[in-house]
């Protein structure tokens, strides 16, 4: 059977051009560029759009800004909303600086949802980044978990559990600076078992920390006063 010529199919697709009969099968057609277009709001399409622009910003050098309209007929696109979820779950340290890291790390886009990609960039951060940010990052955390398991952000390092305890360390979440400057947070270490304290050694390294510590002692005294104030 021969298909209707385009005359008597008025209801045409802005996207990809397909034609239709009525305007109801035209409003329920969804081919992947009507997708794409409709996606445009969603987070992990944004950090990937982002991402896409930031790549050919500093890797391929481009002046002028790239569109959602050439991102979205882009033979990449999947693999940006891929990485778009990525940052979503992850919810990296500064996403913003963690997507140029990526960007001009060199590694391939297909690599760059790996784990330890993030892991290293999150270790430089956590290792050099001042007492000021870490302290509000950390008290940030906290606040968020008490706002979730109905508690006090200051009982944090008595009740929260240990595995989530983990992560948080490791994603830099929770920094060495309030963890290792009070007595609570050393308890809470003291309970983790080996495979956690694997998990954490690079980030919580004693050697470090006690060379950090011993510098900028001026920096532990603020710590503990915040400790001591917040009856942490």
């Amino acid at each position: 059977m021969e298909s209707m010529p385009n005359s008597e199919k008025p209801y045409v697709c802005e996207y990809c051009g397909s034609g239709y009969v009525r305007e109801k099968t035209l409003a329920a057609h969804m081919c992947e560029p009507k997708r794409r277009a409709l996606q445009k709001d969603e987070k992990r399409v944004r950090h990937g759009f982002y991402a896409f622009q930031r790549f050919y910003k500093l890797s391929a050098g481009a002046k002028k800004e790239k569109t959602y309209e050439e991102f979205c007929k882009s033979q990449y696109y999947n693999a940006f909303v891929k990485f778009g979820s990525f940052i979503n779950n992850v919810r990296p340290l500064y996403p913003d600086r963690y997507i140029d890291y990526v960007v001009t790390s060199g590694v391939k886009l297909d690599h760059w949802c790996r784990e330890e990609m993030y892991e290293k960039y999150a270790l430089e951060l956590i290792l050099k980044e001042d007492v000021t940010t870490a302290l509000e990052r950390s008290v940030q955390t906290m606040m968020e978990w008490a706002e979730e398991n109905n508690s006090l952000w200051n009982h944090y390092f008595y009740y929260v559990s240990l595995n989530r305890a983990v992560w948080h360390i490791r994603d830099g979440k929770v920094s060495p600076w309030l963890i290792l400057n009070c007595k609570a947070g050393k308890d809470m270490l003291s309970k983790f078992n080996d495979e956690q304290l694997e998990i954490v050694y690079h980030v919580i390294n004693p050697e470090h920390w006690a060379m950090r510590f011993k510098r900028q002692s001026a920096d532990v005294d603020l710590v503990r006063d915040i400790v001591k104030e917040s009856g942490l």
